[in-house]
């Protein structure tokens, strides 16, 4: 019975020496119009940080935590910030309250004037028809003075009709002289009342200029609105935060950075190139990723970068030949998001040159480098 297991054992091992010399002197061959590399999966991280200073009051996040756009993130506060913005209400309540305390007294001073100098125009009119009436009572005062005189050098009328003729003359210019008097008095108060209307408008107009200290007060609150609204941090992706920098406490100046994010979006393998097959490849070109851990699960995607400039071969990176020391970058961007893909995570990548021909779909009979 050992001897049996012995035997068995022998010819195993010779079985499996056999397959790995086969595989050694028939090693597997990549098709032509493949080219493999390796590399590690990348992305594009975000510097999460603050655009106005504050004390930090409250963060929500901790390295690899899930967020969502929009979701917040920290919470800082400015007591600097929050003064200026009661300050600026102060002000603004003060100066409306001036306003429409003015603008009100203003439009009573001008409706006043305006009935003032109305009534006075017509007292005016109304006294102008009647210098006109007195002044022609006056001239048939004049022709029955002249009239009555020479009746009285006739003989023909007593003398005492000629005094009251006289005197009759004498008052209606005595009158007269008071209706100009009154006439003059009404058109030096229509002058003074248009004065002070004037006066009354220009002040309102002049308003204009408090309406605008007004507004630009109102602005400068609302930009300190705008900024206290800053001092909330949300994110602006659906992601994870790669690493939290900040901590509850701490004042952050302008442009602190509170953590940094990674956008899944972003995603791409970056491999290296030799020398001889970056010629072949072009921007576009179908590609797939293979993850280490399942060869058999092709992530489809496509050449989106490839650098125009060669590089020393990095150390991780294994070439065909060792007379190969330059190498270009190449970006591989995933067609769609595939929650399998991390930031650092090594993988390989295969691109094709002849869009024709289909990808493979398992690394079983391609060469690993």
């Amino acid at each position: 019975m050992k001897t049996k297991i012995l035997i068995f054992i022998i010819v195993a091992l010779t079985v499996v020496g056999a397959f790995a010399i086969y595989q050694k002197l028939n090693p597997k061959e990549l098709p032509p119009y493949l080219i493999e590399g390796i590399g590690r999966i990348n992305g594009d991280l975000i510097n999460l940080n603050t655009k106005y200073p504050g004390r930090i009051e409250k963060i929500t996040i901790d390295d690899g935590d899930k967020v969502q756009k929009d979701e917040v993130i920290a919470v800082l506060n400015s007591v600097e910030y929050q003064k200026q913005k009661v300050a600026l209400s102060y002000q603004i309540d003060a100066k409306e309250i001036e306003l429409n305390t003015t603008k009100k007294e203003l439009n009573i001073t001008i409706q006043k004037a305006k009935i003032a100098i109305n009534v006075n125009e017509s007292k005016l009119k109304e006294l102008n028809y009647n210098i006109n009436s007195l002044i022609a009572i006056i001239k048939q005062d004049k022709k029955d003075t002249l009239r009555t005189k020479r009746l009285v050098q006739k003989k023909l009328a007593e003398h005492h009709k000629l005094e009251i003729a006289e005197l009759q003359l004498t008052t209606d210019k005595n009158k007269l002289k008071a209706l100009y008097q009154t006439q003059k008095q009404l058109k030096d108060a229509i002058k003074v009342t248009q004065k002070d209307l004037n006066l009354s408008e220009t002040k309102l107009e002049s308003l204009k200029a408090l309406a605008k200290v007004i507004k630009a007060l109102q602005a400068q609150k609302a930009q300190i609105e705008v900024m206290i609204n800053e001092l909330t941090i949300k994110s602006p992706i659906d992601g994870f935060v790669d690493t939290k920098i900040a901590n509850v406490g701490e004042v952050i100046g302008a442009g602190g950075v509170i953590a940094t994010l990674i956008n899944p979006k972003s995603y791409y393998l970056s491999v290296f190139v030799d020398e001889i097959n970056n010629g072949k490849i072009k921007v576009g070109d179908k590609a797939e990723i293979f993850l280490d851990n399942d060869l058999n699960s092709p992530i489809f995607a496509k050449v989106v970068s490839i650098a125009q400039k060669a590089e020393f071969t990095p150390k991780e990176v294994a070439v065909r030949s060792d007379r190969i020391t330059r190498v270009y970058e190449v970006h591989l961007k995933p067609l769609v998001n595939n929650p399998l893909l991390k930031l650092g995570l090594p993988a390989i990548g295969i691109i094709s040159t002849d869009s024709s021909k289909e990808l493979p779909k398992s690394m079983e009979n391609l060469p690993l480098l």
